[in-house]
């Protein structure tokens, strides 16, 4: 099958062989295609509906993993007709476990299970990536979700989190969000690329204004919105043990959000209640002589970075109640510059991964 207009692309930088699926706005036949372009794409569109939802619900069952997914995202690759039934039969991942398209890295997790993933880090240029794994080990070569740059910008310090592991910049249509933390490293905020829910206001720091003022899609507005904090406690007197750490995360909706519509994201009244995460503590080990969590053999060496996530009750709604003893995201070392990241509903891979990304550099005040 030939395919005229493939939204994927071939991401490098990361790993030669692995391949980033990229998904881009699909070409209408009248931005310089001409009525040829039209023609084919019309030759694609008139198949018959249930024709194609029959076959791309084979496809979709069949192909339930990587690399074999790619055959679910080249269908959505033909026209718009075809990306429109695709992505109507591709559950999300909060009831598939699996992620195909970009749009589910900011969908929530996995309902029943974690979502397995892992983080390399490249030291020379502060540069994450975080791969999806394909099989139970710490060898396979995993498939590229995310990139992220760690950049020194004044008293501040952000991270550009990215699709392109080769463009990371925030004009870029591969641009997903940022992280911006104090002098410190001690507080962080995670920003969005696009609006939590409808009527979401821009962040009012200067780089948003600047980069709002270039929208990239017409459709849906461009800019930084905030989503979440974290904030590391201090330990000023030295005491021993690990960090301890705590979030507030606007967490989307189970709800599939759309690329071209911002008006089926969540509703602000879903958005006002925050999803609170604090680390579990964990208990001191005398044979090992050091800090000890059951990351049920996920993690392999001992790190200050290390740690796992669960609820926590929120202290400004009195009888407020949280399940403290499920988790939500662990990270943890494997190797010296290799991270496992196990995330689940409610939080998405993006919530994860700009999580995972507040636990690197070293932070004096809080160890």
């Amino acid at each position: 099958m030939l395919l005229r207009r493939p939204f994927f692309s071939s991401s490098k930088g990361s790993s030669s062989s692995s391949s980033s699926l990229l998904l881009c706005d699909v070409d209408d036949g009248r931005d310089g295609g001409g009525a040829a372009a039209e023609e084919e794409d019309d030759r694609w569109s008139r198949m018959l509906p249930e024709l194609m939802g029959e076959i791309f619900r084979r496809v979709e069952s069949s192909e339930a993993r990587w690399p074999l997914r790619r055959s679910v995202v080249a269908c959505a690759c033909v026209c718009r007709r075809w990306r429109e039934i695709t992505t109507g039969v591709v559950r999300p991942p909060l009831e598939s476990g699996t992620i195909t398209f970009p749009s589910s890295l900011k969908e929530p997790g996995p309902r029943g299970h974690p979502m397995q993933c892992f983080i390399k880090r490249n030291k020379k240029t502060s540069t994450y990536y975080l791969y999806l794994s394909l099989t139970q080990t710490f060898a396979d070569k995993g498939k590229f979700l995310l990139a992220a740059r760690r950049f020194r910008c004044g008293v501040h310090t952000e991270y550009i989190i990215s699709l392109d592991a080769d463009d990371l910049s925030q004009g870029s249509n591969a641009y997903m969000g940022k992280l911006r933390s104090n002098f410190l490293e001690t507080k962080f905020t995670i920003y969005d690329s696009r609006p939590p829910y409808s009527g979401a206001k821009v962040s009012s720091c200067r780089t948003s204004r600047r980069f709002a003022s270039n929208q990239i899609s017409p459709q849906v507005p461009a800019g930084n919105f905030e989503i979440g904090r974290v904030s590391y406690k201090f330990n000023l007197v030295r005491t021993r043990g690990p960090r301890r750490m705590m979030c507030t995360m606007r967490c989307p909706s189970a709800q599939t959000t759309s690329d071209e519509d911002p008006k089926l994201t969540s509703s602000p009244e879903n958005a006002s209640i925050p999803l609170i995460l604090k680390n579990k503590a964990p208990r001191w080990h005398e044979h090992l002589q050091c800090w000890c969590l059951n990351f049920h053999g996920r993690v392999t060496v001992a790190s200050v970075k290390n740690f796992q996530l669960a609820a926590a009750a929120d202290p400004t709604q009195p009888g407020s109640t949280a399940d403290e003893e499920t988790v939500l995201l662990q990270f943890g070392k494997v190797a010296d510059d290799m991270f496992t990241m196990d995330y689940r509903q409610p939080l998405s891979a993006f919530q994860a991964f700009a999580i995972c990304l507040t636990s690197f550099g070293t932070k004096f005040a809080c160890e």
